[in-house]
């Protein structure tokens, strides 16, 4: 298995790593990774692989058969071999937009206490989808909301619970689309706040912001009707 470096340090812009295979349709796995394989809404990770004699982009990063990690690269050129050593390098500003954004949509779960029935990550924009049979009363109070949430610069951390831990606790569970990574043994939680100033604990294999005031003013987009009962909620940055 791939040890995934973004999980103990989302901020890891760089490393080395060892390429251990290949997969057949031309994909490649490392023994570690920067890289957020596309998953839960978010996009996978962009950037460079770089060794000796060699330089490759990667276009993204999935999940594939017997594979939790596999690079794709975004042209066809030579792949390193198995066994090359090389160096990483994360497309840093897409994946921090992405960290922001995933951050933001999390509070604007707390803004809208409706279960969650889908959402998407982009590095401009996202959106959730809700449970909603009618439409927001007041659109720029929700947005006041939300900003008010990430002004007072809450910590972002982590905790792990095991599987059991989570099916007797289903109300830690927001979206109704996309069950929590399991089988693992143990979940991870991202948790908003801290103590009496917790707003958000849910499960979520994603990546993160340090702090909601990171995450900058977001502005609420299009309200959309997907149905009788739900409605597509988009937030954009608002810098």
């Amino acid at each position: 298995m791939t040890e995934l470096l973004f999980r103990e340090d989302a901020y890891l812009t760089e490393a080395e790593a060892e390429v251990v295979g290949h997969t057949p349709e031309g994909g490649i796995i490392l023994d570690k990774s920067l890289f957020y394989a596309t998953g839960g809404g978010q996009p996978g990770d962009s950037g460079t692989l770089i060794w000796d004699g060699g330089r490759l982009p990667i276009a993204t990063c999935v999940k594939a058969p017997g594979a939790e990690n596999v690079l794709i690269p975004a042209e066809p050129l030579a792949l390193p071999p198995p066994g090359t050593p090389l160096r990483q390098r994360l497309d840093w500003d897409r994946r921090h937009r992405h960290m922001r954004i995933h951050t933001a949509l999390h509070l604007l779960s707390v803004v809208i206490p409706l279960p969650v029935t889908g959402g998407q990550i982009g590095a401009d924009k996202g959106r959730l989808d809700f449970a909603m049979p009618e439409a927001l009363s007041d659109v720029a109070a929700v947005e006041e909301a939300l900003n008010a949430l990430i002004d007072r610069d809450l910590p972002v951390t982590e905790d792990w619970i095991t599987d059991d831990e989570l099916m007797a606790n289903p109300g830690l569970v927001k979206t109704m689309s996309v069950m929590p990574p399991m089988g693992q043994g143990r979940v991870r939680l991202v948790r908003i706040g801290f103590g009496r100033n917790q707003v958000d604990l849910q499960p979520c294999g994603g990546t993160h912001v340090a702090r909601t005031a990171e995450i900058g003013r977001i502005v609420l987009g299009k309200i959309e009707n997907k149905g009788r009962n739900n409605r597509r909620v988009n937030i954009l940055f608002g810098d």
